[in-house]
């Protein structure tokens, strides 16, 4: 069986990464085969190392102002590395149409939000401050608009009384590393309908 190639990128300690990369084991239909940051010390990074993934940074600082000439620089570690799905996984770095659509129908993402709502930042604190009684994470297809494109999965998590933003997140984050991993081994598989969790 030839392995659909998966390249992920991160900007952080990568903890999304880690859940789909040691996912992809045995039966899946995927193997991963880059890890992407945009920042060398990405305690992500070491991790991907750890597991023998090739690893590469493009550092954005550099380019203030100029994202198309950093995407110029990003998007030559990922022509070498030939994935055929890209998972941006805690990636901090907003991308342009030219560069999502060099990836058209093969970009995921994460978002921690049930999408439509609360795109953009600060999420866990908008849904309290909103009085909502649930909340959740998305994975999405990307396209150009910011967290917007299909929903491929979503896992749905109970707002509590005493929930700060900070507790919110925590479990959420836990329903992501569910909830990822399961969308992109359907996705591999050529299954887009929906994944929800739990």
């Amino acid at each position: 069986m030839s392995h659909k190639r998966v390249a992920i990128l991160i900007s952080g300690g990568g903890s999304n990464m880690v859940s789909l990369v040691d996912s992809m084991t045995k039966d899946h239909p995927a193997r991963p085969c880059l890890v992407l940051s945009n920042d060398a010390q990405a305690g992500g990074l070491k991790k991907a190392a750890d597991r023998g993934i090739p690893t590469a940074v493009v550092d954005h600082r550099p380019f203030k102002g100029d994202r198309s000439a950093f995407e110029a620089e990003l998007l030559k570690p990922l022509q070498e590395a030939q994935p055929d799905i890209v998972c941006l996984a805690g990636f901090m770095r907003v991308l342009t149409a030219d560069f999502v659509s060099r990836f058209q129908g093969r970009m995921l993402n994460i978002h921690p939000s049930l999408l439509p709502k609360y795109k953009g930042l600060n999420t866990h604190a908008r849904a309290i401050q909103a009085g909502d009684s649930e909340h959740g994470c998305s994975v999405h297809e990307v396209t150009a608009a910011l967290d917007d494109g299909p929903i491929l999965g979503q896992a749905r998590v109970p707002i509590q009384a005493d929930d700060t933003p900070e507790s919110l997140a925590a479990r959420v984050l836990a329903w992501e590393h569910k909830l990822y991993p399961e969308v992109l081994r359907r996705f591999a598989e050529g299954n887009r309908s929906p994944v929800l969790l739990p």
